[in-house]
């Protein structure tokens, strides 16, 4: 008898945002701790770690007890979007017409497109000054080009190349990481390595929100990667394998960039800092977070594309896209954002970094009512061929009660916003902690919930018969990419 890791998909992916039937779910439910867990050794996460000390002047203690709690909260929202992709088969942000209706749930797609090719721009950029420290006769432009190719061939690519990168990544990256762990630790090169700083609630407030937002970060794509899955691997143990590699991953790298700042003088630079920390590993250290920086951006990408062809296809509807269509819409993204890079200004990557904070906030409510509706109201039981209709099927093309949630769930994160491109007037009073993203969950859960459950449509649905999530009666009724 045939299972679906016997008749194991190519290398090649040759879905795009179609539901994936029984026959092409493949892989291990251990496949998304490597994913989660390698990609998160990256400099990014080391630069932002960093900040805990740097800007908020914690000490290292104090720090890493505020890095493991935001993580630690933040990693059970993305956690619990991964577990859908199992039982949904489809990418997250086509799911979410099932919430939002098939024209409603356009503004959030749109926001989180724009969101990962800025995240992708940012990290081109950065690889391409990472070829260039490495090997200086390399200019920077080419370094970025490199850079945004090696990541676009995987995003090309797709699905199972990107779970096998990683893979090999976590022990590479891992490894790694424990050895610059090793020598730091013996060759710190300052007397107030533990003392440096202190605590204040406000500054470990910022710093656990900072790093709450990380794994927010990933919800509106983080199911695109359990999606190939079987559905037999069920909820719990999709949540963990996801919640365990982000966590930590991104705690390792978080708590990387705090120790490496405190372990030499005064003022530099995260990056600087790890070069001159590790010492004569320093290259090989740069070797290293370089080749993460093009695997993890793939994501980015990948995720950009599925987001763009949902946005498309939400007026194409009969349009099923195929690997060719993935394929040209990532040569087009790549290549937009190679051009923009190399030509923009120095602030560039700043500019982009700043959009990407401000976006966060309009997709905290949407996490929000995307949990909510799945494993409170549905509880996991969506009508597949309704949410792939022009008109949404049962789900139409606007749902009032998500959008009226929606925006209050933005409102009333305004006051308490801190990002670089409008700061609210309560931050000042909480040393420019950001609770921003806390206040959303909080309000928009209970209120998405009390309007669904009163509204009579709702509850019309509720008894229409729909398409249950079982594979063999889905893969009949949805559109597949062949």
């Amino acid at each position: 008898m045939s299972t679906p890791d016997s008749n194991a998909s190519p290398l090649f992916e040759k879905h795009t945002i179609g539901y994936v039937p029984p026959k092409d779910r493949h892989g291990k439910v251990r496949d998304l701790f490597t994913l989660w867990f390698g990609g998160n050794i990256a400099p990014l996460p080391i630069v932002t770690g960093a900040l805990g000390v740097q800007m908020f002047h914690l000490n290292l203690l104090w720090g890493i007890v505020a890095i493991i709690v935001g993580q630690a909260v933040g990693g059970v929202l993305m956690a619990l979007h991964s577990a859908q992709g199992p039982q949904m088969g489809i990418p997250q942000m086509i799911q979410s017409r099932a919430q939002f209706g098939s024209w409603g749930a356009l503004l959030v797609t749109v926001i989180a497109a724009v969101m990962y090719v800025g995240f992708f721009a940012s990290n081109i950029v950065l690889a391409g000054k990472s070829v260039h420290g490495i090997a200086s006769s390399i200019p920077v432009p080419a370094g970025v080009v490199i850079g945004a190719v090696g990541s676009g061939l995987i995003g090309i690519i797709g699905y199972r190349f990107i779970h096998l990168l990683n893979r090999i990544g976590t022990w590479v990256l891992g490894i790694g990481i424990v050895v610059g762990y090793w020598y730091i630790l013996t060759h710190i090169e300052t007397g107030d390595f533990l003392t440096r700083g202190g605590f204040s609630f406000a500054g470990w407030l910022a710093t656990v929100s900072l790093s709450a937002l990380w794994q927010i970060a990933f919800a509106p794509y983080v199911s695109d990667y359990s999606r190939y899955l079987p559905e037999s691997v069920g909820v719990a143990s999709t949540f963990w394998a996801t919640y365990l590699g982000c966590v930590v991953g991104s705690t390792l790298a978080f708590v990387f960039g705090a120790v490496a700042v405190l372990a030499v003088p005064e003022g530099a630079d995260a990056m600087d800092a790890v070069k001159q920390a590790t010492g004569p590993l320093g290259t090989l250290m740069l070797v290293l977070f370089l080749l993460s920086v093009i695997s993890h951006n793939a994501l980015n990408l990948y995720g950009a594309v599925l987001a763009v062809i949902t946005s498309v296809q939400t007026f194409a509807y009969r349009w099923i896209p195929t690997a060719k269509a993935r394929a040209v819409v990532s040569v087009v993204i790549f290549t937009a954002c190679c051009y923009a890079a190399i030509g923009a200004s120095t602030n560039f990557v700043g500019n982009l970094v700043d959009l990407v904070l401000a976006l966060l906030v309009v997709l905290v409510p949407w996490t929000a009512i995307n949990l909510i509706d799945f494993y409170v109201i549905h509880k996991g039981q969506y009508d597949i061929q309704s949410i792939f209709q022009a008109d949404g099927g049962i789900y139409g093309r606007f749902n009032p009660q998500a959008l009226t949630a929606y925006a209050v769930g933005i409102l009333v994160q305004i006051p308490f916003m801190n990002t670089p491109i409008y700061t609210g007037p309560i931050p000042k009073y909480l040393d420019g902690a950001d609770l921003s993203w806390l206040i959303g969950l909080l309000l928009t859960s209970p209120l998405y919930f009390w309007l669904a459950s009163r509204d009579t449509a709702y509850r019309r649905r509720q008894n229409e018969p729909r398409v249950a999530h079982g594979a063999s009666t889905r893969a009949t009724t949805t559109p597949v990419n062949e």
